[in-house]
């Protein structure tokens, strides 16, 4: 991973990430509502809302237009989607909000490790202090997610079974 040199590398790496989350979490929604699965939808465009809140805490902090463009791949991430990002594959239409917020914890707590690792790689104090500060919001963000996954039942093991499942025909 390269340590970013300058304050602006940093911050566009971490509105890269953010975006990226919003974009998913709105997708995601996007596809629960299409399976009629409402309250994990609900939960979904709520996370999203969230990682927004993010970008517009990012620009605002910088100074930046909403139309700043920062990088949808090359991050300072090593893997094919920034950190925060939950990935299609782990998503199944009948989800429950205990799952979803499995997922979000997950993304959390990578989004934690990658400013930790920024942190450690930092090449000024200011960058250092920078990231250690986005490292401890994301730690927030896990122990918030982790209150909400308590609130909600975990479901039974037979939760994927589909009582009315597709049926192709010829």
């Amino acid at each position: 991973m390269n340590a970013p040199q300058t304050m602006e590398d940093l911050m566009t790496q971490a509105l890269a990430i953010e975006r990226e989350a919003v974009a998913r979490y709105n997708e995601l929604a996007d596809i629960m509502a299409a399976h009629n699965n409402g309250e994990v939808a609900t939960l979904f465009r709520q996370m999203a809302g969230y990682e927004q809140h993010h970008v517009q805490h990012i620009l605002a902090e910088m100074g930046w237009a909403d139309d700043v463009v920062s990088p949808l791949h090359g991050g300072m991430w090593t893997t094919p989607e920034a950190p925060e990002t939950v990935a299609f594959e782990d998503v199944h239409y009948l989800m429950h909000p205990w799952h979803a917020l499995k997922l979000a914890l997950a993304a959390e707590q990578r989004a934690q490790d990658f400013f930790e690792q920024l942190a450690r790689g930092a090449v000024s104090d200011s960058i250092r202090r920078a990231a250690e500060e986005m490292r401890d919001e994301e730690a927030e963000h896990v122990a918030l997610v982790k209150q909400w996954m308590a609130k909600v039942p975990k479901p039974d093991e037979d939760w994927a079974e589909d009582p009315d499942p597709p049926r192709y025909i010829d």
